[in-house]
């Protein structure tokens, strides 16, 4: 059996490890001639939309997935014309558009921050008008990792911040007054069954995320089904199949969805260690038609990004409870590295062992 993944990032990689463990091989499509998933599987290097790759990933392989979601979508189109491909191209178009993302979640009745569409210096004054400021302007497409948006605190920041950010569509945001971050991970399988695991609480600098605490502690039965609701709602309405990350902010009782990933993410790296399935083999599960495995928790995990540049090696693992993953990439500021899992007895624990290997990465 053999499992076509496009892109060859770390996220593919960590799909590629589990898909070893299942005995079950993957066929990579990557423009990198060296990427990080490598190591996990052979490598077509090619652009995404190479028909030629394509086919071959269409030819070879049983199913075919992404591990990211700026593929084009006429990629994920025509595959879908030729070979199982999940998820299919109505989530990652969704996932792809800012607005388009507003109003589908909208269309589910789902909790998001006020908002208005910006095409132009104009609109974007009349959006302060409405909203008024703090607000976040963010470009429609194309915008990852704190990339494409712009913090607006005084009016006259707006002609020069939309220009800023190439004067392309974009969307104007409130800032949401947030207790904390959270994320939810689900599952869904080719016959509908789903699946989530615990709610994740997330800290973020600079727009990318530096840790992770799982489960998110304070979480009341409540809360938790309430994000397995909104999560397995979204899950259904886009007939998804495989692993979804939801981003929310928790503001008192209530949930504001942020955003969509149409793949496994970044806040769920610790189920590798940390939960009975991890995401990557459930998302694997998923789109092979294979039963999907229980999310439930070991023991709490938090997950700290190493970004930009690696610590020494022998004082992070003197962490307890600590498990290192590297993703075989060449050092540059802000790139992600590896992540670093730490297992502990309880969220007190988790967090000074959190602490500590930050303290190792600082700087």
């Amino acid at each position: 059996m053999r499992v076509g993944i496009i892109g060859g990032g770390q996220l593919g990689r960590m799909l590629g490890e589990s898909a070893q463990l299942l005995e079950i091989e993957s066929l990579f499509l990557e423009p990198s001639p060296s990427p990080s998933a490598a190591v996990a599987g052979e490598v077509i290097v090619a652009p995404y939309d190479d028909r030629v790759a394509l086919d071959r990933l269409a030819r070879e392989c049983e199913v075919v997935t992404y591990e990211l979601e700026n593929v084009p979508v006429d990629t994920v189109r025509y595959l879908a014309g030729k070979v199982a491909i999940h998820p299919g191209p109505g989530a990652l178009e969704t996932a792809q558009d800012r607005l388009a993302e507003k109003r589908f979640f909208r269309s589910r009745g789902v909790s998001i921050a006020a908002f208005v569409p910006v095409d132009s210096v104009e609109q974007l004054e009349a959006g302060i008008e409405l909203l008024g400021l703090p607000a976040i302007l963010k470009t429609r497409r194309m915008g990852y990792d704190g990339r494409g948006q712009l913090y607006l605190a005084d009016p006259e920041q707006a002609s020069g911040a939309f220009a800023a950010l190439g004067s392309v569509p974009c969307v104007l945001e409130e800032v949401v007054p947030f207790d904390r971050e959270l994320s939810i991970l689900a599952v869904r399988d080719r016959d509908g069954a789903t699946a989530t695991w615990p709610l994740v609480e997330n800290r973020h600098a600079g727009g990318i995320l530096r840790w992770s605490v799982a489960p998110a502690p304070e979480v009341d039965r409540e809360l938790q089904l309430l994000a397995d609701a909104l999560a397995t709602r979204l899950l259904e309405a886009l007939q998804y199949v495989g692993v979804l990350a939801v981003e929310l902010f928790q503001v008192g009782d209530r949930l504001l969805a942020n955003e969509i990933a149409p793949r496994v993410h970044n806040s769920g790296h610790w189920s590798i260690e940390g939960a009975l399935t991890s995401q990557f083999e459930n998302h694997l599960r998923a789109i092979l038609g294979l039963p999907l495995g229980q999310t439930s928790v070991l023991l709490p995990c938090g997950c700290v990004n190493l970004l930009g540049r690696l610590p020494d090696l022998s004082e992070l693992l003197a962490v307890p409870g600590a498990r290192l993953h590297l993703y075989g990439k060449e050092p540059r500021p802000g790139r992600k590295l590896g992540h670093v899992t730490v297992l502990g007895a309880d969220h007190g624990q988790i967090r000074a062992r959190i602490d500590a290997v930050r303290a190792l990465t600082a700087g």
